[in-house]
């Protein structure tokens, strides 16, 4: 009887010791679902990893910070992934985040990164959509969308929408900050409505509400290569590109570094980046090969001028939403 004992007892250790490491992973909804990347990246990750690999899905990326934000050092996160280089800032002065031994090297973006804390996966310009068929004469530049008060634009609300932050971030790129303001009212005159988030307001643009609607050079990708629609097109305005870089970084408080160092790295692998780019509609951040159509338009995003937004601070952007509100209270 004692003896069984030692070998039950020696078998739960040696289950234990060999039990396979989990990465919880932080993320937004959308890439955690059935039709994101997360499935075929976790599938793909654990085949290397000998880990479980766990996406914990929130409603949108700035949620999910506010939650690492309130967990803090108790958080179960190994890796935070989604947020953009507008919350650089805030993630910095959070202390949460630690630095990583991922190599840069392989990145190929519109402008320089050298951080080695927030990784980037994948990029997006951000546009005005637009339908061809409908829309003959789309505006060539920010300001002339301003001016046109021919044209029903959609756009989304810059406190709860990162692509609605976007246009924020370039209108005050665009006009000097004396003119902000009443670059503000011109739009709204024909303004049909700014909405909560991007699926409300690309839906309502389908229907025919709009004839443009803030969204991302790549929606006309969508439709082309799922729906082998073509009548979609992006505006390219004059004034420049404002990007979203979206990045990821693992928890200092994270008990799985290393593993969440080889994540980080596999995120820049050609197949990672084949997947996460595909499934979430974006540009990848190195040179992989994705498909055809990604990198000709890919390249063409890289030749173009792009306005440095990574530099804008918090208090910068805090005071440039007050003057949006306030602009449109009017």
């Amino acid at each position: 009887m004692f003896k069984k004992i030692i070998v039950a007892s020696a078998l739960t250790v040696s289950t234990v010791s060999f039990a396979a490491p989990t990465l919880n992973v932080y993320t937004y909804d959308s890439f955690a679902s059935d039709w994101g990347p997360g499935p075929k990246l976790e599938q793909l990750f654990e085949k290397n990893c000998q880990c479980d690999l766990k996406f914990i899905a929130f409603d949108d990326s700035i949620t999910m910070f506010n939650r690492l934000r309130l967990e803090g050092k108790k958080s179960k996160a190994d890796v935070a992934l989604g947020f953009d280089q507008s919350l650089l800032e805030a993630a910095t002065q959070s202390k949460l985040f630690a630095t990583s031994s991922v190599d840069l090297s392989g990145l190929k973006l519109p402008l320089s990164w050298q951080d080695q804390t927030y990784i980037p996966y994948d990029f997006g310009s951000y546009a005005f959509i637009y339908d061809k068929t409908k829309l003959t004469n789309p505006p060539k530049s920010l300001k002339e969308l301003v001016e046109r008060e021919d044209l029903r634009v959609i756009y989304q609300d810059p406190r709860t929408s990162s692509v609605g932050r976007g246009l924020l971030l370039w209108m005050n790129q665009v006009y000097p900050q004396d003119q902000v303001a009443a670059a503000w009212q011109k739009l709204a005159k024909h303004t049909v409505t700014v909405g909560k988030g991007w699926t409300d307001t690309y839906g309502a643009f389908l229907k025919g509400e709009s004839d443009v609607v803030l969204s991302y050079r790549t929606s006309p990708l969508y439709h082309l290569l799922n729906e082998q629609k073509d009548q979609y097109a992006a505006t390219v305005f004059a004034e420049g590109n404002v990007l979203q870089i979206e990045v990821a970084a693992k928890l200092k408080a994270s008990k799985q570094g290393k593993l969440a160092d080889q994540f980080l790295q596999f995120l820049l692998s050609p197949e990672a980046q084949k997947i996460i780019s595909e499934s979430n509609v974006m540009f990848a951040v190195t040179a992989a090969a994705i498909e055809p159509h990604y990198d000709q338009l890919r390249q063409q995003v890289l030749s173009e001028k792009t306005l440095d937004t990574t530099k804008v601070t918090h208090q910068q952007a805090k005071a440039w939403l007050s003057v949006w509100q306030n602009a449109l209270a009017k």
